[in-house]
């Protein structure tokens, strides 16, 4: 057989190959992910704020987030989320700027869901002295544990908060689509 009749059989291969690929990917099975939760079942566990002093109202963030479920859970394949833990930062100039952070889902049956997030973050100051404002972003989910080790997502996100240590809340609203990756 000659070289170019080689090359020409191996290119072939190569693109039927590739075609099944792309046909696996495209019919993939994907699911809807829509849920909103109430501002009471969240609490800012620990928060943090630092000058940079670079400029007036220059500050830096970080937070941890704990959300129980108790009703109205999300549930992915059958199985409820009964508590998510968020811990991220933001990078404020008088309240507008750059948020990102990480998940942790945690479903009934022990198993984990982990995503990381990335937006913009809008907030002013209240009289307590706490920040309320608005976040809007994206959320991926990027693996978990157990039978949830391949889910992958593509959430958008629009949170509610307010800082306050004893009154706080974060109220989310979450839109997307999530599929197990073969």
């Amino acid at each position: 057989m000659s070289r170019s009749k080689i090359v020409g059989m191996m290119a072939l291969i190569t693109f039927a190959m590739g075609m099944l690929l792309v046909g696996n990917a495209l019919a993939q099975q994907k699911y809807p992910y829509n849920h909103s939760s109430a501002p009471q079942s969240s609490r800012f566990v620990q928060q943090h704020s630092i000058d940079v002093g670079d400029i007036p109202g220059h500050l830096i963030r970080m937070y941890e987030i704990q959300r129980m479920y108790t009703a109205d859970h999300p549930v992915i394949m059958g199985t409820k989320v009964v508590e998510v833990w968020a811990r991220g930062s933001a990078d404020y100039v008088n309240g507008v700027g750059p948020a990102q952070g990480y998940d942790i889902m945690v479903l009934e049956d022990g198993s984990k869901i982990f995503a990381e997030w990335r937006g913009t973050s809008y907030s002013e100051a209240t009289s307590t002295g706490s920040r309320r404002g608005t976040f809007n972003g994206t959320i991926r989910w990027i693996g978990g544990t157990g039978k949830y080790a391949t889910i992958r997502g593509v959430i958008t996100a629009v949170s509610e908060f307010d800082t306050d240590p004893k009154t706080g809340y974060n109220r989310t609203v979450h839109k997307g689509e999530y599929w197990f990756e073969k």
